[in-house]
């Protein structure tokens, strides 16, 4: 049998998630070659792109590396820019070479619309790709350096206005980080914040057209507490140089005008020579085929197709989606099964503004601030997770939570607070030369000779029941009066009758324990092993209050304290590296690394 090539054009969320089915169905099928193609070597989460704008996050946190995310599977990643396609010959043409293909899924994604309005694409910013968020977030410090040196008021007035297009999620979203971020910078170049004018100009009636009124008055109030004026009714009709001026003849002075008006399909779908639909998209079948080649499946924003009379809406979902249908129908090719038309099946909506307040639609449920913010994370939890699994949610949580600066996270910044290890390395030694002690005090008072564990009354008879009932601890008054029948059944069935040997299991455990923290060596599973024996004391009838103390303490150890004057600081990046050189780490992303791509 010949082996069936399947290329895979664009590394946005259909491609990427079509490659990641792809694989899963076929991983162990030899006759099966998977090509990605993208012109960057990375996929970027479009989703988030505007806490780059905003400065909330770094600029390398929305980008995921596509070899790390395929390093441990058959698909093969490429990056070359695809600019032909050979139908005759089944051949992609990309600028470093050719690709040929059985089946090509093409996933090239979308861009921005400026509706024929002038001056858009000269004067204006677009949000769509991690490089536009990275010059508005360089423009936005840039206008405030040289705020603070201009002494003319009007010129201060206008570099000081930031205007943003369109009130869809993007632009929302894109306002409230604005809002943000403008806080800091006033404070960091001494700019009073009642000069700083963030304006939102829609040219519809209202802002977040598809959510529910009550959900759109939530949005209204919380923008107006951010101080951010909303335009309604107001279409742009030119964008100059320092201004733009709106249909009611209206001009505002500005040198930022950040346009979020709509979007398009990729215009570079019109070189492919495929049969294209409105504003640049390829028209599909029901089974997301290209209508006239049906080895060529069409997947995420670049795709038309009608449900009910409209197109499919231009949002990750759909991506995702129409993605499963291709890989499903593509496999059914393959195996001659029965191919599936597409059947849309939304859960809902959800736009941040800010950090800590969001409005959410999902599956029918309004919600809105903490919850609906918590609820987006773990929605983009849920992506990354089949994305990349525990390593991608692991640089999510650093990103968005726990490396957080100015505060800006659904809780604040309490859990990004940072505390120097070498202030909790003194902690460690003690706490570690206390377990020594514990151990030698007990080998001292016999432990290694007599039976201080007991049964119960009940496990014994006869002259040997004064004895049983005999407390283990006589110097402390334990928490508990007695041990709870399971861990009381487990002490007479299993530790009683080998008393003197778990005896000296524990005094080697607290012994390793102790040492381990004294030299910071394998600190956070020792302080792990640390509470685990101190609860087992508390049930077992044998601690007393002191016990709480350990246990708090070692709560304390485990941010990082062996990294402090210990032998952590030595082996545990040893270790790290070796383990995510195996294939079982990469393989199933349980590894923790820093992220591999960085943008200069």
């Amino acid at each position: 049998m010949n082996k069936k090539k399947i290329v895979i054009l664009g590394a946005g969320y259909g491609g990427v998630h079509s490659a990641k089915l792809l694989y899963k169905r076929f991983k162990k099928d030899n006759d099966i070659e998977i090509t990605i193609i993208d012109k960057n070597p990375y996929h970027t989460l479009l989703t988030e792109l505007h806490e780059v704008a905003g400065s909330r996050v770094e600029p390398e946190s929305v980008l995921i590396d596509l070899r790390k995310l395929f390093n441990a599977t058959k698909v093969k990643v490429v990056t070359d820019t695809f600019t032909k396609i050979d139908f005759d010959t089944q051949v992609v043409i990309g600028d470093k070479g050719s690709y040929e293909y059985d089946y090509l899924v093409v996933g090239i994604g979308s861009e921005p619309a400026d509706f024929g309005v002038p001056g858009v694409k000269t004067n204006g910013f677009t949000l769509w790709s991690h490089t536009d968020a990275v010059k508005i977030k360089e423009h936005i410090e840039g206008i405030f350096k040289r705020a603070t040196k201009e002494t003319d008021a009007a010129k201060r007035r206008e570099l000081l206005t930031i205007v943003v297009a369109g009130a869809g999620f993007t632009g929302v979203e894109a306002a409230g980080e604005l809002a943000e971020v403008r806080n800091k910078l006033c404070e960091e170049y001494y700019i009073d914040r009642n000069e700083v004018k963030i304006i939102i100009v829609e040219a519809m009636g209202k802002i977040l057209p598809i959510m529910s009124d009550k959900l759109i008055r939530k949005a209204h109030v919380y923008l107006r507490k951010l101080n951010i004026e909303v335009m309604t009714n107001a279409p742009i009709m030119e964008v100059g140089e320092d201004a733009i001026t709106i249909k009611s003849g209206k001009v505002i002075k500005t040198e930022t005008l950040i346009w979020t008006c709509g979007v398009q399909g990729n215009s570079a779908s019109v070189d492919l020579g495929l049969d294209i639909a409105q504003r640049f998209r390829i028209k599909t079948n029901e089974f997301m085929q290209e209508v006239n080649h049906e080895n060529i499946y069409v997947v995420g924003d670049i795709g038309y197709l009608e449900e009910n009379g409209k197109p499919l809406p231009q949002i990750v979902e759909t991506a995702l989606q129409t993605a499963e249908t291709a890989v499903h129908n593509i496999t059914a090719d393959i195996k001659k099964t029965i191919k599936k038309p597409h059947k849309s099946n939304y859960h809902g909506n959800m736009v941040s503004i800010g950090s800590h307040y969001c409005v959410a639609e999902l599956s029918g449920v309004a919600m809105t601030g903490f919850i609906a913010m918590m609820m987006k994370h773990l929605v983009n939890v849920h992506y990354l997770f089949g994305l990349g699994g525990f390593n991608a949610i692991w640089e999510y949580a650093m990103h968005e939570i726990f490396g957080i600066k100015d505060n800006r996270s659904l809780v604040g910044g309490h859990l990004a607070k940072k505390t120097p290890t070498f202030w909790v390395a003194i902690l460690r030694v003690y706490i570690g030369a206390m377990w020594v002690y514990e151990a030698v005090n007990k080998i001292n008072t016999g432990w290694l000779k007599d039976a201080k564990i007991f049964a119960s009354a009940a496990a014994t008879s006869g002259a040997t029941e004064a004895v049983a009932t005999k407390p283990a601890a006589t110097t402390v008054t334990p928490l508990l009066s007695h041990a709870p029948a399971p861990f009381q059944w487990l002490i007479d069935n299993f530790i009683a009758p080998h008393a003197v040997l778990f005896q000296t299991f524990i005094i080697g455990t607290e012994l390793a324990i102790g040492l381990a923290l004294i030299a910071g060596l394998f600190t956070v599973l020792a302080a792990l092993l640390s509470m685990f024996l101190c609860v087992n004391f508390i049930l077992s009838a044998m601690a007393g209050a002191e016990i709480f103390w350990y246990i708090f303490g070692a709560i304390a150890l485990l941010g990082g304290a062996g990294r402090a004057f210990g032998l952590d600081y030595f082996v545990m990046p040893w270790l790290k590296k070796l383990w995510n050189k195996t294939r079982f780490a990469r393989s199933t992303y349980l590894y923790i690394d820093k992220p591999s791509i960085k943008i200069k």
